[in-house]
């Protein structure tokens, strides 16, 4: 039996992300029979590679999801907001990157890895996670099944492609500026990104927090579907192109050794652990570009707290942060035979 092939829709195929999505369906095989590349006004004229033919960019709109099966959203919240909606009510399943959905409770928010069984029932719209709670709770399932998770201390560093292409060529020109000696140009971001680091991603709310470190808090306990999990997260923006890394403390609840903890990763779905300090192995951005799985390691016991364990876990966050956890999300539907 020939193997069904859907109609695809990637909505912000030209941004760091939407443009990863792409190369994503074409890396992981994804039975694509026509795919929709979509963008806003400006990038009419713009096409991208795909399964060796150039594919038009066309301009996104209210009725741009007539026949499509499904969509890979990555064009921001307020454009999620819009048209996200329209294309459910089109009968097209919509796999949300933004933050519009996220809180729904009627929307699914997935990590293939952590939460599958959660997919379903779905309005035809899912929610993929942030990108920081994405590999965090990736490296901490295997813990959370086999002694549950009382409380999690978390600081990210987070790379600048989170924020987008544009901060990326920011990075780059403050780089240049600095090492020619001229004045360092900043647009994206409210300090110098070069040589600097900053904890702030995103407004600052009432309670003292960013947006991006409530999000932690939030998602975690959506994912596991856990509100009594306790989470206190700083995120910090560093100047590294691809990656984010996090040193993450939990309290588990009941005792674990920590050769257990690495047996469980190293069996884990989507995690490879690196972990051998004494030959200066442990994960590092660098090593996390370009891959999918989440790395981890320095797995210790904290001792200052009964059932205490630290880790570092880094991973690309545009691929498993993004695109591919979204791709992940509709291989996941095909599986189950919703889509």
């Amino acid at each position: 039996m020939a193997q069904k092939s859907f109609k695809v829709a990637v909505v912000g195929a030209t941004g760091a992300v939407g443009n990863l999505m792409v190369k994503v369906l074409e890396e992981r095989s994804f039975p694509v029979r026509e795919l929709t590349l979509l963008a806003s006004v400006r990038s009419l004229g713009k096409s991208l590679p795909f399964k060796g033919s150039e594919h038009p960019v066309y301009e996104l709109g209210e009725d741009s999801f007539k026949g499509i099966d499904v969509a890979l959203f990555s064009a921001g919240g307020s454009v999620s907001k819009k048209f996200a909606p329209l294309a459910a009510q089109a009968g097209c399943v919509v796999i949300d990157n933004s933050s519009a959905f996220r809180m729904d409770p009627r929307v699914p928010l997935i990590v293939p890895e952590v939460n599958p069984d959660a997919v379903s029932p779905h309005p035809n719209i899912i929610a993929n996670p942030n990108c920081s709670t994405i590999q965090m709770v990736v490296a901490l399932k295997p813990i959370y099944d086999a002694v549950g998770i009382k409380r999690i201390v978390v600081t990210t560093f987070q790379a600048v492609s989170g924020t987008g292409k544009r901060a990326i060529e920011e990075l780059r020109g403050q780089v240049s500026d600095l090492m020619h000696g001229n004045e360092v140009r900043r647009e994206v971001y409210p300090h110098q990104i070069a040589f600097n680091c900053f904890p702030h991603i995103g407004a600052f709310l009432e309670n003292g927090y960013t947006e991006e470190e409530m999000k932690m808090v939030y998602e975690t306990q959506k994912i596991f579907n856990d509100p009594g999990i306790a989470v206190c997260a700083t995120t910090v923006r560093v100047p590294v192109y691809y990656g984010h890394s996090e040193s993450v403390n939990i309290e588990t609840g009941a005792p674990i050794s920590v050769d257990r903890v690495r047996s469980l990763l190293e069996n884990a779905p989507g995690v490879r652990v690196v972990d051998d300090p004494a030959q200066k192995h442990y994960p590092v951005p660098l090593a996390a570009a370009g891959q999918d799985d989440t790395l981890v390691g320095r797995i210790r016991q904290d001792p200052s707290v009964e059932n205490g364990l630290v880790m570092w876990v880094v991973a690309d966050n545009i691929r498993k942060g993004a695109a591919t956890n979204a791709v992940q999300i509709a291989e996941l539907l095909i599986e189950r035979n919703l889509l």
